[in-house]
């Protein structure tokens, strides 16, 4: 159902009737729309959607009945209230058996006609707020766990168990991969807000162009396509949480747009002029330097502020190996399950392996190098052999090399990680291009050739 004023569909053949009906609903806070017929009506409802329609049985071309299963083809949902004058038992039963929401007769008591659309607004409303409950609850209900033991794991989860009982926006900052919606959805789920929507947008997969009309939904006609009216993300998430990843990715114009809405929590769909108003919690998620950022002029002062309320930072692996062994586990126990494969363990050599990599791709990484050990594998144990970080070097602790040799060792082993993609390696480390560029030629680094790489190794993916 629509957060405005509830639109209703008034349909009778008679002119008197349908516009005494529509001027009725109007005055008690109802969008009624009048159609002259059956097929009038049809055309309306594949326009745009009805919260509620009221439809006389007896109408020339295609009576009620006809016209309430037309409609239910078109929104199943949609509740339809039968009005006609001539009384009598078979019609009403007849209307209630076929689906109708309930059975008036004329003359109709305007009252009694409003009190009736309420109900079957509100009925609607409570059935798909049912819905989306049952969704959010199982989705809530497929996502991993937090696992971890470390003083790094406990001080996040600290923080989560401190702000989810409140409204408050939280910014959640991180390297990619370290479990950011993990902990934004934890966060919902320990909130009063938990059995309403969790609406995640990654604002960096979305094109600028579209994200307006995915955040702000759009009506019919406002651009070329939009056949019909479209709730945006923003409206879905009324009541619950919205959870904005990516949130640096966003243009200076979307967050101007942005800023508006999260100051009054109003807004307009894309092509239209009636203001929407939406209560809604922010959960903003990024791995980027949001504060180097805004210095540089990429990232709006205020709009920063009014999305850093309560920060959270999520901490790397690399800064808690102590929680390597049971995330590892977690990820063996999973896809056992999913795969129906028999391993069940990680022998000790391999589980070496795990915890002395220095996993600049993070959970996530780990994850994937799981998933591929799983795979490749065979029972009870995944082997060192399995692993798709056979040739990387760890990383050379401070007792046995210097920072620079730390360094060198790190940019290698994402190089490895990455099959070279300059790019992608830039990213994992968070500089420039040219920056890798020249620390290839300061260490004199080289690529090895691809039949000295590790099977699984060159096509990994690294979060």
């Amino acid at each position: 159902m629509s957060a405005e004023r509830p639109t209703v569909l008034v349909v009778d053949d008679e002119f008197s009737v349908r516009d005494s009906l529509s001027r009725w609903l109007r005055k008690d806070g109802f969008d009624a729309t009048p159609a002259e017929s059956g097929h009038a009506a049809l055309a309306l409802a594949r326009a745009g959607a009805f919260d509620a329609a009221v439809v006389d049985i007896r109408m020339p071309g295609m009576d009620g009945l006809e016209l309430q299963a037309a409609l239910r083809e078109i929104d199943p949902a949609i509740p339809v209230i039968m009005i006609t004058a001539y009384a009598s038992v078979d019609s009403a039963v007849r209307a209630l058996k076929e689906g109708a929401f309930d059975y008036l007769t004329k003359p109709v008591d305007p009252g009694e006609l409003s009190h009736l659309v309420r109900r079957a607004v509100e009925k609607r409303r409570l059935a798909e707020e049912n819905t989306q409950l049952k969704r959010t609850i199982d989705d809530l209900a497929a996502v991993d766990p937090m696992v971890g033991h470390s003083p790094a794991f406990h001080r996040v989860m600290e923080l989560v168990r401190h702000v989810a009982p409140t409204d408050a926006t939280v910014l959640i900052r991180g390297e990619s991969g370290t479990g950011k919606e993990l902990v934004a959805r934890a966060i919902h789920a320990n909130s009063p807000r938990r059995y309403r929507p969790l609406i995640c947008v990654n604002c960096g997969a979305v094109a600028e162009s579209l994200l307006e009309s995915e955040l702000f939904g759009h009506e019919k006609g406002a651009f070329t396509g939009a056949t019909q009216r479209r709730r945006g993300r923003i409206e879905l998430a009324d009541g619950g949480t919205l959870f904005l990843d990516e949130v640096g990715a966003i243009s200076a114009r979307m967050q101007v747009e942005l800023l508006r809405v999260l100051e009054d929590r109003c807004f307009a769909r894309v092509g239209g002029s009636e203001t929407i108003h939406a209560d809604f919690r922010v959960i903003c998620a990024t791995n980027e330097d949001l504060e180097a950022a805004v210095k540089a002029g990429r990232f709006r002062e205020d709009f920063y502020y009014r999305i850093n309320v309560f920060t959270i930072d999520m901490p790397p692996l690399r800064s808690r190996p102590e929680d390597i062994p049971l995330l590892a586990q977690h990820f063996v126990d999973r896809f056992a399950r999913q795969m129906d494969r028999r391993i069940t363990e990680i022998s000790p050599a391999a589980m070496q392996r795990l915890t002395e990599y220095h996993w600049p791709g993070n959970v996530r990484e780990l994850c994937n190098a799981i998933e591929r050990a799983m795979v490749v594998g065979r029972p009870p144990a995944i082997q060192p052999e399995d692993l798709p970080i056979a040739r990387w070097k760890p990383v050379s602790s401070p007792a046995e090399g210097s920072l620079e040799e730390m360094e060198r060792q790190h940019i290698l082993s994402v190089l490895d990680q990455t099959g070279w993609n300059i790019t992608k390696a830039a990213g994992i480390l968070r500089v420039d291009r040219v920056t890798v560029y020249n620390k290839i030629r300061k260490f004199g680094l080289v690529r090895e050739p691809p039949e000295a790489v590790s099977p699984g190794t060159a096509t990994h993916r690294a979060g």
